[in-house]
């Protein structure tokens, strides 16, 4: 049987502008309908930020619960909510969405780090604690983003101690200022610092899209694609949309001879 790769789409993120691409969605109907049309391309999962009515990022549990409804009225993709989609949200902004919606999964920043060379991106010990231990409660699995080798040192601490539960699930974020390059080399030694049985899926911020999609496909791992990461499509040429990006994930999986994985596909391959 061919093995199936699960693409996730980030959509929004909470950085991008329709400056910097008209075509990008940041209303909840916007988000919703291009969620949908994204599933149709090929995405099991969609990783979702939520933005103000001034376009800013925000934590805002309404945003999120208006979004969520609108998409599950369309499809059963499975539903991946940011835990830090605003850097001046509180602990309980971060997760008072969790509670309400309660997502099949959420993000999971395993440690601090300087973020675009000019602010903070904190996710203090207890923090990570109390997340963890709501995550459990509300039956959300952690998506474990890691930003370099350190957060994974970090997830394995969390993991004895009980406030992660394996088997664990990755998303290494490749490229962001502060954090590790878009590199291979990167990926490679990433991917073998994760305890045995972990699933994992790989992103490349910017110009490291494309190799690191196609790096994570060859070596077996699952891939995220959108506008979060990437506005581009090509070099200087703007996304059309985020089921542009989608296609061709699917297009790239095909020709790897895997098959792209459906939302219940997903959902066997995640455990959720």
């Amino acid at each position: 049987m061919a093995k199936k790769t699960i693409i996730t789409v980030a959509t929004t993120g909470a950085w991008p502008s329709k400056k910097d691409n008209p075509n990008l969605p940041l209303t909840p109907q916007e988000i919703a309908e291009d969620v949908y049309k994204c599933y149709q391309a090929g995405a099991a999962v969609c990783h979702l930020h939520m933005r103000d009515d001034e376009g800013k990022g925000t934590m805002d549990t309404k945003k999120f619960e208006e979004t969520v409804k609108r998409i599950k009225e369309m499809c059963d993709i499975v539903i991946n909510c940011t835990t830090s989609g605003d850097l001046n949200a509180t602990d309980e902004t971060r997760q008072a969405h969790l509670r309400s919606i309660r997502p099949e999964l959420a993000s999971y920043d395993c440690g601090s780090m300087n973020w675009q060379h000019n602010s903070l991106f904190i996710n203090h010990p207890k923090f990570l604690e109390e997340l963890g231990k709501t995550m459990q409660e509300c039956g959300v699995k952690p998506e474990i983003e890691i930003f370099d080798a350190g957060m994974i040192y970090n997830s394995t601490y969390y993991l004895k101690k009980g406030i992660l539960k394996a088997p664990l699930h990755y998303q290494f974020v490749l490229g962001a200022a502060g954090g590790s390059a878009a590199t291979v080399e990167n990926l490679c030694y990433l991917k073998n610092l994760i305890p045995e049985g972990s699933t994992w899926s790989a992103l490349g911020v910017g110009k490291g899209h494309v190799p690191i999609l196609m790096a994570a496909i060859a070596m077996g791992g699952h891939v995220r694609v959108g506008m979060e990461d990437n506005v581009y499509y090509a070099p200087g040429v703007l996304a059309e949309s985020n089921a542009q990006l989608v296609n061709r994930a699917a297009d790239f999986i095909r020709l790897a001879g895997n098959e792209v994985a459906t939302s219940a596909d997903a959902r066997e391959i995640l455990g959720i």
